[in-house]
């Protein structure tokens, strides 16, 4: 029996040298190309049990190949790998019939595994959107690790209808990622209709989802349509669900189970033709055991979770974050604005509790508080303190001194492995926890020295060259201009 032959083509000589390797020690057949016509001359010839293909090539981009791929050879796997790791590229990937979509710097183990996963699963055919996927992309922004896994689930998810739950802390982009799951969705030319069930009294929260009939109760005057009829075709987001009050989990548990509601005061059934979105800051599971949320509701709302990172777990993605506001800033006419190295150092090392809307005020406030060009340092800790939030760092460091560095890592690794990471794949662990200790210690240790290597390497206690090689690894921004 022959060993599966895996195509590989990418214009990066190293990238190629590198998968044909570790696929080679793993028991395929490798063949390898800079040109995207070599591998589509291949693929014609009947060549392969796989492809690997990187997006940008010299002569085609690799996601215009896939579904030329689909037609004459619906049974041969696609998996795309790219260096610009955008949101935007794992949803084309996805929609255009990639089975598995991979953000470089890439893990070796990873590509592997999905090589092994995607050989081994059946085909099924790919159903095409009533539309494209729009080109805009949307305001998620981030490299990071934790970020790639949020791009791909909200990929997959975007040719399906499921319910989706997403976690989070406030301020992470609980709406967006909303907003991303229904603009490259099935139902994006429907309506997006959103509700935050914390703005809302508890007395009107039926009224409006449901909406209410003329006389239903005092001051009803007239017929008004619910969020359910609002959103017909589209997609509901209730945001804050862990707010809604026991009387209408109960009425939204019934339109979930049956696929129908009726206006308050109502009797005629009306389809509720919605993709449900919730999200929420809270622990639910600690809402169901205190009696205050429904947990027939919460495993009918529960269908794919997602937990958004807090800014604090995807520090390297800061700068990018940071200048994307400035950004903002000079699009509309302003002043353009850069972040010296020390300013970037200060960002990353601060605590973030209110996550990437705080980034994006602090951004705010700066401009128009600040007409200097250089941002450095100086004024980012001015804007902090101002604003109480060193302050407020520092009484909850100061709140934290009685635990110890081993106690707060058993207090996270629990949360961790008891919650499954909220959906993001439980895959090599041991690796991934690792690295998520390492890169901020890095990050920090560099900042602490103004990105001198060889200080940073000798207050670690590591090798210079070692250092290097985790600094590239971990893909960790270099701040130079260290003694």
């Amino acid at each position: 029996m022959s060993l599966p032959t895996i195509l590989v083509a990418d214009d990066d000589r190293s990238i190629r040298t590198v998968l044909s390797q570790a696929l080679g020690r793993g028991g395929y057949q490798v063949r390898a190309t800079a040109q995207a016509s070599t591998l589509w001359q291949w693929i014609e010839e009947g060549e392969g049990d796989l492809v690997i293909t990187d997006v940008v090539m010299p002569d085609e981009n690799g996601l215009d190949l896939i579904p030329r791929i689909r037609r004459i050879r619906p049974d041969l796997r696609v998996v795309v790998m790219s260096a610009q790791s955008t949101l935007m590229t794992a949803v084309k990937a996805t929609q255009r019939g990639a089975f598995e979509y991979l953000p470089k710097p890439f893990d070796l183990k990873e590509v592997l595994a999905v090589v092994a996963r995607a050989l081994a699963t059946p085909a099924t055919p790919v159903q095409p959107l009533a539309a494209p996927a729009p080109d805009e992309q949307m305001s998620l922004i981030g490299r990071s690790v934790v970020m790639q896994d949020i791009y791909r689930i909200i990929a997959r998810l975007t040719t399906s209808d499921l319910t989706v739950m997403i976690g989070g802390e406030s301020g992470t982009g609980k709406e967006l990622v909303a907003r991303a799951l229904h603009e490259y969705g099935r139902r994006r030319t429907g309506p997006f209709v959103a509700i935050n069930m914390a703005a809302i009294p508890r007395n009107l929260i039926e009224s409006e989802l449901f909406g209410h009939e003329r006389g239903a109760f005092t001051g009803a005057a007239t017929r008004v349509a619910g969020r359910f009829e609002q959103a017909a075709g589209g997609t509901l987001f209730l945001d804050e669900i862990g707010d809604m009050p026991p009387e209408a989990q109960t009425r939204l548990l019934r339109v979930l189970q049956d696929g129908e509601f009726t206006t308050v005061g109502g009797t005629a059934p009306i389809r509720a033709n919605v993709r449900i979105i919730a999200a929420t800051h809270r622990d639910l599971r600690q809402a169901i055991r205190a009696g205050t949320f429904r947990e027939d509701l919460y495993y009918r709302l529960n269908v794919v979770p997602m937990r958004l990172p807090p800014l604090r777990e995807r520090v390297e993605d800061i700068p990018l974050l940071a200048r994307h506001f400035l950004n903002e800033n000079a699009d509309e006419g302003g002043v353009v604005r850069l972040l010296d190295d020390d300013a970037v150092a200060r960002l990353q090392a601060y605590r973030w509790p209110g996550n990437v809307r705080e980034l994006e005020n602090l951004m705010r406030r700066i401009i128009a508080l600040h007409p200097q060009e250089n941002i450095g340092a100086d004024i980012i800790d001015a804007e902090l303190v101002e604003a109480g939030n060193m302050a407020a760092q520092g009484e909850g460091e100061a709140a934290g001194l009685t635990e110890t560095l081993a106690e707060a890592v058993e207090r996270h690794l629990r949360r961790f492995l008891s919650s499954g990471q909220d959906g993001i794949p439980m895959s090599d662990i041991y690796d991934k926890v690792i690295a998520e200790v390492e890169r901020p210690l890095i990050t920090m240790t560099l900042a602490a020295t103004r990105g001198n290597q060889i200080r940073a390497a000798a207050m670690l206690g590591l090798n210079r060259n070692t250092l290097r090689k985790k600094i590239r690894d971990l893909d960790i921004p270099v701040v130079r201009g260290g003694s």
